[in-house]
């Protein structure tokens, strides 16, 4: 086994491979960015280089840097973790090449599998299903525009290199495809360095089932089972599980056999996953390998019991796969979401900042967190704005879902915006919790589960009220306590006052709404008023972040926590954060002018689609962002005139920063 090891990336994933090597008394050597020199990856390694710029070609992806890097410091392995370098082949070559271990497939297994149109040929001629379609090298337009009409519509346009949803497009009519293709064509080459694609055939409804191989230098090649990832938006994946609710045993059996079969045809050593897409009715095809290990490869290894990379080191070190196919056993179901700082209101714009607060549930047995980030550290402009890893595991599936859905109610971020709301929405929709969603299912019907209530319940408005006034009775108590006269009815929370009865005025801003609820009362018992209505509220009592009351003479009980200077309340499977504000506050008049055109957060400028003084059309391109690994179109708010125009190609500019004006026509 290895003495050290270097880990050739960052983040969560770096994290990962940590803890199994200092399980296994493996020293590491983390490699770090500008932007990293205090990532969590950098501190809990045994050691730490830094390697360039915070941009990844200027750091993550400089090759050589990494072998210095190694040579350094005397690791005898690499790790590439998933993304950046692993899996690219020249980087895998250069490894052995300096006699290091490259903990992953050889360089030969990666280049048979690096281009997606030339796996596709391969794995038909060993008998593994593929989609029809073209895979040829010609790229003329014309010749694309014919092939795309002789495979009919609906198709996909693929980049032939690359991976994680990008340089992706459906195309659904003849007239549509030139322009699909060359957006495709340009994501591709922004991406990848290269705007080869491929036409395939588009199954309508499909599932993604993923088939978790590994194979070792002595010839055997087995499977671990699939994981389910047809929960995806824009291709990028939701949720992923396993087992798969929708294979039967036959079906399983099927898959695995043919996922082994392509692990077979290219030789292969290591973690890899066979992606397929599969029918309605059953059919599926061959997508492509991912030839490192997996984001989602928590799942599997929760329901068998294996430490993957674990796996990953032994077979790099020359040993034999640990169990035979017939030795794997799984138990159970697990289910993993990511934890981003994003905005789903916004079109799931990338976040960046720093963690103000960060809560996440406490490992056990049933959860686990993969993190690369801890409360206060800042999620950097320049990398995937990933949080954690939320993974949970339970007898069955309907039990790992409510498992699920407590342990993001116990999640909580401030700082950036974060998709926690939309995941807890996603993991209650139908479509989920009945297992029939389809690879397109989000994209089709986004807004059912991103759609938010316009009214605040009054369940959450009481709840909060009686966890705000009980506070204010604790502090009022514990300040009394402290000073010289404890019994001073001035130092009582029940607004008692000389002559008048006491009230008090509990005020709260939830988006556009400013609720006022007049209070009389104490110690659990209230008279509230809410917009006219009286409701009596009796035993409320806040304890360990719930609160239990009798309002109105129905049982009340909900989750309550402050949340900074917030209140979180949970009310049917919903969260509402409510801001109290005083009772006074003046309310200032929103501006907005909807004809300056800024950018909604740090990127580079890719292309500009106007001139100065040109006219356009309401939603007609403007100009086209690259931030945090994806394209952002900025487009006319109306129709007008270019009046202002302040970005040019190949600039990078920061958020909120004026790029252009459309005077209106």
């Amino acid at each position: 086994m290895f003495r050290k090891v270097l880990i050739a990336n960052r983040g969560e994933i770096a994290c990962r491979v940590i803890r199994t090597c200092r399980r296994l008394g493996i020293a590491t050597v983390a490699v770090y960015s500008d932007a990293d020199a205090s990532a969590q990856h950098v501190l809990q390694a045994d050691e730490a280089v830094h390697i360039g710029g915070s941009r990844p070609a200027e750091s993550y992806l400089r090759g050589e840097t990494i072998l210095a890097a190694a040579k350094q410091t005397g690791a005898q392995a690499i790790h590439p973790g998933y993304g950046f370098l692993s899996e690219n082949a020249d980087f895998a070559e250069a490894v052995e090449a300096a006699g290091l271990v490259f903990i992953g497939p050889n360089a030969a297994s990666m280049r048979k599998m690096g281009s997606k149109a030339g796996a596709k040929i391969l794995m038909q001629g060993h008998g593994v299903p593929v989609v029809p379609g073209y895979t040829g090298e010609d790229q003329d337009a014309a010749l694309l525009q014919r092939e795309a009409d002789r495979i009919g519509y609906p198709l996909m346009i693929k980049a032939a290199h690359g991976g994680g949803g990008k340089g992706m497009r459906i195309v659904r009519s003849s007239g549509e495809f030139a322009a699909n293709l060359e957006s495709c064509q340009r994501e591709a080459k922004n991406a990848f360095g290269r705007e080869r694609v491929l036409l395939e055939r588009y199954v309508e409804t499909p599932r993604h089932i993923e088939i978790q191989i590994f194979g070792d230098a002595h010839g055997e090649v087995i499977h671990l089972n699939e994981r389910e990832c047809s929960a995806q938006r824009r291709y990028q994946k939701v949720i992923e599980e396993s087992p798969s609710p929708f294979l039967t045993p036959a079906l399983r059996a099927q898959m695995g056999a043919a996922a082994v079969a392509a692990g077979r045809a290219i030789d292969y050593r290591n973690a890899g996953t066979v992606e397929f897409i599969v029918g309605p009715q059953g059919d599926f095809y061959f997508m492509e390998i991912n030839t490192r290990l997996q984001v989602e490869h928590p799942v599997t290894e929760m329901v068998t019991g294996l430490d993957l990379v674990e796996w990953q080191l032994r077979v790099a070190a020359g040993e034999a796969l640990p169990l035979r196919q017939e030795q794997i056993t799984t138990r159970g179901h697990a289910i993993e979401v990511r934890l981003y700082a994003e905005d789903p209101e916004q079109g799931f714009l990338p976040g960046s900042g720093r963690i103000s607060r960060l809560a996440l549930p406490a490992a056990d047995a049933h959860v686990r967190v993969d993190g690369g980030v801890i409360e206060g550290d800042t999620v950097s402009i320049f990398y995937d704005p990933m949080i954690a890893k939320l993974i949970v595991h339970d007898v069955d599936r309907p039990a790992a879902l409510r498992r699920l859905a407590e342990a993001l109610a116990q999640c909580d971020v401030l700082g950036p915006k974060s998709n926690i709301d939309f995941l807890e929405q996603l993991i209650r929709h139908p479509a989920v919790v009945d297992a029939t969603i389809d690879t397109g299912y989000l994209d089709r019907h986004l807004d059912e589960v991103l759609a938010t209530p316009t009214e605040l319940p009054e369940a959450a408005m009481i709840a909060v009220a009686c966890a705000e006034l009980l506070d204010e009775e604790t502090a009022a108590i514990n300040a009394a306590r402290a000073s010289s006269d404890p019994h001073s009815p001035w130092g009582r929370a029940d607004a008692w006052r000389l002559g008048h009865a006491g009230k008090r005025v509990v005020r709260f801003e939830w988006r556009e709404h400013k609720p006022m609820l007049v209070a009389h009362g104490a110690n659990g018992r209230y008279a509230l008023e809410i917009a006219g209505r009286h409701v009596d509220v009796e035993r409320a009592l806040h304890q360990d972040e719930w609160l239990g009351a009798r309002a109105a003479g129905s049982a009340l009980r909900a989750r309550v926590r402050r949340s900074g200077d917030d209140w979180l309340v949970f009310v049917d499977g919903r969260r509402y954060r409510l801001h109290p504000s005083s009772p006074f506050a003046f309310d200032a008049a929103a501006v907005h002018g909807a004809e300056v055109i800024k950018s909604p957060m740090p990127g580079r400028i890719i292309a500009v689609k106007v001139a100065l003084d040109g006219t356009v059309e309401a939603n007609q391109e403007l100009v086209i962002m690259e931030a945090m690994k994806m394209e952002i179109t900025l487009r006319a708010p109306h129709a007008g005139k270019v009046v202002d125009l302040r970005a040019a190609p190949g600039d990078f500019v920061e958020a909120d920063v004026l790029l252009a004006k459309v005077e209106a026509a």
